[in-house]
Formats: C-alpha cells, structure tokens, sequence
C-alpha cells in the first residue's frame, strides 16, 4: 500500500510498526523518495484491515491524503521492518 500525505517526519512508520507487532502482522514501512511511505503487511485479515484503517488516519501529527492497496500474493515474511 502506498499513503501520500505528510507522512515522513511524523512517526508514521515506527506507529505502524508497533500495531503490527501487537496484532502479529509481518512486513515493512518505507519512506519513499516522493515523500509517500509504502507499507506492506501480511497476517490475518482482520489485523490487516485494521493496520489499513489505522494508515488511512496515521497517528497524530499526519496528514494522510491518500492510500492506495494493492493486493499481492503472500510471501510468508516475517517481522515488521523500517527504513
């Protein structure tokens, strides 16, 4: 999924990070060059959904203007990255 807005610098991706951890979902959240930040996430799907809603707001100094999800096969990652 990618989330445009003012997402970098607002500790979007460390909060999304930790939700991951307490529901058990994998994957990662990246800072983009185009100031986006692209998450992927991968576990149940309601965990999932949750972590989508939760990027549709960010925590709260974000300013979240979009969110495009792309659905992809799983890969079978483990833990939740940063970069």
């Amino acid at each position: 999924m990618s989330v445009l807005g003012e997402v970098q610098g607002v500790f979007f991706r460390d909060s999304v990070r930790r939700l991951a951890a307490e529901r058990g979902v994998a994957g990662s959240a990246t800072n983009c060059a185009d100031g986006s930040v692209e998450v992927v996430l991968e576990g149940a799907l309601g965990a999932v959904e949750e972590i989508i809603g939760y990027c549709a707001a960010g925590p709260g100094r974000a300013r979240v203007s979009q969110v495009d999800v792309t659905e992809e096969r799983p890969e079978g990652l483990s833990g939740f990255h940063t970069a």
